[in-house]
């Protein structure tokens, strides 16, 4: 399945006293390029939501291979390594832009489709057009 990269430029505030990026920052780059992977098919998670439907994490997984540090660039890549109408499994990779065979980290993130009062929701029958295009997406070869 075919990855989709962003660029992410360590800022200071996200490193800690040892001078390497502080563990929790790492999630945030994830859902950095989960959420540009679910855009580039053509749906924000803000005009899913508008639809009523909610895709909360339910398992996260990150393992810690090489520091990051202040001022790099990283490249965070993303794929869906799972799909189902009412899971979804995302897989990343991390790595130094300047040197891109130094993997940062690498992760997994389950989530579940869920309507606004939390009940588990079928994306094909919700959002048909939805499940159509990140199904079509997730398929993509490299």
């Amino acid at each position: 399945m075919t990855w989709h990269t962003v660029s992410v430029r360590v800022r200071y505030q996200e490193t800690d006293a040892m001078g390497v990026v502080y563990h929790a920052n790492y999630a945030a780059w994830l859902e950095i390029a989960r959420t540009d992977w679910t855009r580039a098919q053509g749906f924000s998670y803000r005009a899913i939501e508008e639809r009523g439907l909610l895709l909360p994490v339910v398992e996260l997984a990150i393992q810690y291979k090489h520091p990051a540090r202040y001022d790099d660039e990283v490249e965070v890549r993303c794929r869906v390594s799972e799909l189902s109408p009412v899971r979804v499994t995302f897989v990343y990779e991390a790595h130094l832009a300047q040197e891109p065979s130094r993997t940062v980290v690498t992760g997994q993130s389950k989530h579940v489709w869920v309507d606004r009062e939390w009940k588990p929701v079928r994306l094909n029958k919700a959002a048909p057009d939805i499940y159509d295009a990140l199904q079509s997406a997730a398929r993509e070869k490299e």
